[in-house]
């Protein structure tokens, strides 16, 4: 199949462009990953996927969602390991200072509607089965920093990790970044990652494309599968 083009296609100027390619391979080089994959799906919580929630957004969130299902159904078919992160234990929990850290954040946001359920929990379109773990990491952004992710990675025998979540910028770069400092192959499928600001967006994964990972479509990440259980 023809490979779509980059979601930061119109963006990112030739003369950026061009600056990469001094040093770096081509935007447009075939996606190169193992043979051992795991599927890790960073923070898609209510309190990330839902305008509701002060730190969520909607219109991007959502579409993220149903592109992780279907990656979910892919990988589960092919009986892939599946990881999932989210803050705390406890939905409710209210972190203390020392557990929130130094993030710039709002401190006096505006109080939620009454009712309005718990953000923690990972959205309903892809509730974890039962055998798959939920990793709690805190206020930290990489599901990698004081959690055991990758010790269970060595475990399963994985080579490869294929990031996806909210938000592209934050929590899932930081992913990306470890997993690539662990020394494992990164895909990124674009369609599966989504944050509030679409420029961060684009420009992260034009990032994170020329110096860690493999960002593709969906499609393309489907079809490394699917080739992977005929292999």
């Amino acid at each position: 199949m023809s490979s779509p083009s980059k979601p930061w296609a119109g963006v990112i100027s030739e003369e950026d462009l061009a600056s990469f390619g001094r040093e770096f391979d081509n935007q447009d080089r075939p996606l190169r990953a193992g043979v051992r994959p795991a599927v890790v799906v960073v923070d898609m919580t209510r309190a990330f996927v839902d305008s509701a929630y002060p730190t969520g957004w909607s219109p991007t969130g959502y579409p993220a969602v149903n592109a992780i299902a279907r990656l979910l159904g892919v990988a589960r078919e092919s009986e892939l390991p599946v990881f999932f992160t989210k803050a705390y234990p406890e939905p409710d929990h209210r972190p203390r200072p020392v557990e929130r850290g130094r993030w710039k954040l709002n401190a006096a946001p505006e109080p939620l509607p009454e009712g309005t359920p718990p953000g923690d929990v990972i959205a309903d379109e892809i509730t974890p089965l039962p055998d798959e773990i939920v990793i709690s990491k805190g206020s930290k952004p990489s599901a990698f920093f004081g959690t055991p992710l990758a010790s269970y990675l060595v475990h399963a025998g994985c080579d490869t990790v294929i990031v996806t979540g909210m938000t592209t910028s934050g929590c899932v770069r930081a992913t990306v970044l470890d997993a690539f400092q662990y020394n494992f192959n990164v895909v990124i499928p674009f369609e599966c990652s989504a944050d509030r600001s679409q420029i961060s967006h684009k420009v992260n994964l034009f990032d994170m494309h020329m110096k860690y990972a493999d960002v593709v479509s969906l499609e393309e990440t489907i079809e490394y599968l699917q080739k992977l259980r005929v292999g």
